[in-house]
């Protein structure tokens, strides 16, 4: 199970969420399970104070962030994980059970002490967009019974959250790997993402392959590459080379 610690380097972010009561019930959870970082994004005012009724969550959601994109939510997060009830989504994404992907949540955790975790829960109706997903290193399922009639099953946000952190911490035996190289964070791979996509600009590779350049699907392209703390800023540093040949050849 996680520690103490390492909870505490779990950062759970709902974005588009406004029913207060679906974030009380999230920050419920949260608090019954040992988790206290919680992020809320959304394009309108968020009625936290209301929210607060949560019984024993108040400190949970009296800290809980408001950051205006997904992007700065995840940005010191090493592996970002958005869930769906998948449906009849295109996946672009490695798709985890919930049981893979709390042991590769632990195992991320114990492999560096600075890293961290994201969980992306989408809104009550229309789950995480395509956008949105892009900032993930991979998708999260909860296997649900099929009934006829029925194209999506979903569980409410609260329900939903409380048994993914559950998976978290409840025990079991695990081959921990010590001193494995930490990851770079999601603002690391922004940062990255940018100078990747002013080369792709300059090169004019835009100009002849527009489909293949969007932010998205060039953040995706970076994430499968998994690029560690290190990795990050070397590679920043080729880019900035090859943009510089560039220029002085124009």
């Amino acid at each position: 199970m996680l520690t103490a610690k390492e909870r505490a380097r779990v950062e759970v972010v709902l974005v588009r969420a406004r029913n207060p009561n679906n974030i009380g019930a999230v920050a419920r959870a949260m608090h019954d399970f040992g988790f206290g970082r919680l992020a809320v994004v959304s394009d309108y005012p968020v009625p936290l104070e209301t929210a607060r009724a949560a019984i024993d969550a108040d400190e949970v959601v009296a800290r809980a962030a408001t950051p205006g994109s997904v992007a700065e939510a995840v940005r010191t997060c090493t592996l970002v994980l958005g869930t769906t009830a998948v449906g009849e989504r295109a996946l672009e994404h490695p798709l985890w059970t919930l049981k893979d992907a709390a042991a590769r949540v632990r195992e991320h955790m114990v492999d560096n002490a600075v890293h961290r975790v994201g969980l992306l829960f989408g809104s009550e109706k229309t789950g995480l967009s395509n956008e949105e997903l892009s900032h993930c290193h991979a998708l999260v399922t909860i296997p649900m019974e099929q009934y006829a009639g029925v194209r999506h099953p979903s569980m409410n946000l609260g329900q939903a959250l409380a048994v993914c952190l559950y998976e978290l911490v409840r025990e079991r035996e695990m081959e921990r790997v010590i001193s494995a190289p930490a990851m770079a964070t999601s603002g690391d791979v922004d940062r990255l993402r940018e100078l990747f996509a002013e080369v792709l600009q300059v090169s004019g590779y835009v100009r002849r392959h527009p489909a293949k350049s969007d932010e998205a699907q060039v953040r995706r392209l970076l994430l499968r590459a998994v690029p560690t703390a290190m990795d990050a800023p070397v590679w920043m540093g080729v880019l900035r080379q090859v943009l510089w040949g560039l220029r002085r050849e124009k």
